[in-house]
């Protein structure tokens, strides 16, 4: 809430609501009804996901790489994956801006920068690279390429931004490169504050991906298309299309979203609190979404999750039932 002072042209701002995903595309702190709390919950569901998503591309990962194509759309999940646990646990770390250091506040400030940009990246380089697969069906690229262009665009663009931000923002004693009041980047009006070097890669990215989705979706219509690839690889094309698919809407909608309430303000009326909510709800849960449709809804994956877990169980009752019969026969 804004409270008044002496001054007449001037208002202080007093907001018990910082922690929520609403501030990550807000100029000012709002405050809806339970909005912390679905902002936690959201935050252990996701965190708990992505952990889980990773343990599982661990356990199953020599049985599902077994193209250039697969391994690539698992390296890009589990980056992503990756990025967006450590951005969740930056994010909560800095619930409470005011218990913790500036020191901490900056790390967790640019920890939240370079992982969601870091994630966005890293979901551009597997929509290009599909794009890029079937426009270029006879001009392949190598894997390891392949592998060194990703994890440039993944992790070298992020750390440019960020960098570049920081540095330009950082000589701006006014405004400054993040606020120690919310642990985020800053707005200062319409293009101006750090936290447009935030809003408009991801925006921009969103624009990509979904101009790549559309290509892909109609080249793989094309019978020419699937006559030409492999079995194997056509499999692995398919895995990687429901992941852009499934993802992209995701993302594009979440941060599409908070860019709206960005941009028009949305901060009184049932619009803006329903939109609000849905930014915060989808933000909280990207973490089951990845688990669900980057690992339950792959048939290998579940596959050869079933097959180590029956391996795993198997082995342990077969060692169980040896164990019981050498003791029967010890007794006799």
């Amino acid at each position: 809430r804004w409270a008044k002072t002496s001054s007449d042209t001037h208002a202080k701002c007093i907001c018990n609501h910082l922690t929520s995903f609403s501030v990550l595309m807000s100029k000012y702190p709002i405050s809806l009804p339970f909005m912390d709390e679905l902002t936690y919950i959201g935050l252990g569901v996701s965190i708990c996901s992505l952990i889980i998503c990773l343990i599982i591309e661990f356990l199953v990962w020599d049985a599902v790489v077994k193209s250039n194509i697969a391994h690539f759309r698992h390296t890009a999940l589990v980056n992503i994956s990756l990025n967006l646990l450590i951005a969740d646990c930056s994010f909560l770390g800095s619930s409470f801006p005011e218990k913790i250091s500036k020191t901490l506040c900056f790390v967790l400030v640019i920890g939240k920068h370079y992982c969601y940009l870091a994630m966005f990246f890293w979901m551009l380089c597997l929509s290009t690279m599909l794009l890029h697969k079937l426009v270029f069906i006879f001009h392949q690229m190598r894997k390891r390429v392949q592998m060194t262009i990703s994890f440039i665009i993944g992790y070298v663009c992020p750390a440019v931004i960020v960098a570049a931000t920081y540095f330009y923002f950082n000589q701006d004693k006014k405004s400054g490169y993040y606020s120690e009041k919310t642990c985020w980047l800053n707005y200062d009006g319409f293009l101006k504050g750090s936290i447009h070097s935030f809003v408009l890669p991801v925006g921009i990215i969103i624009i990509i991906n979904l101009f790549a989705m559309v290509v892909v979706i109609s080249k793989l219509l094309r019978p020419s298309v699937s006559e030409s690839t492999k079995a194997d690889d056509k499999e692995a094309l398919k895995s990687i299309l429901k992941a852009v698919i499934f993802l992209t809407p995701i993302f594009g909608l979440t941060w599409a979203l908070g860019f709206f309430t960005f941009m028009i303000d949305l901060t009184d009326g049932i619009q803006a609190k329903l939109v609000n909510y849905a930014f915060i709800i989808l933000n909280a849960f990207q973490g089951l979404f990845i688990l669900l449709t980057g690992c339950f809804t792959e048939q290998k994956v579940r596959e050869a999750l079933l097959k180590y877990v029956n391996s795993v169980y198997g082995s342990s009752s077969k060692t169980e039932t040896t164990s019981k019969g050498t003791s029967s026969i010890v007794k006799k």
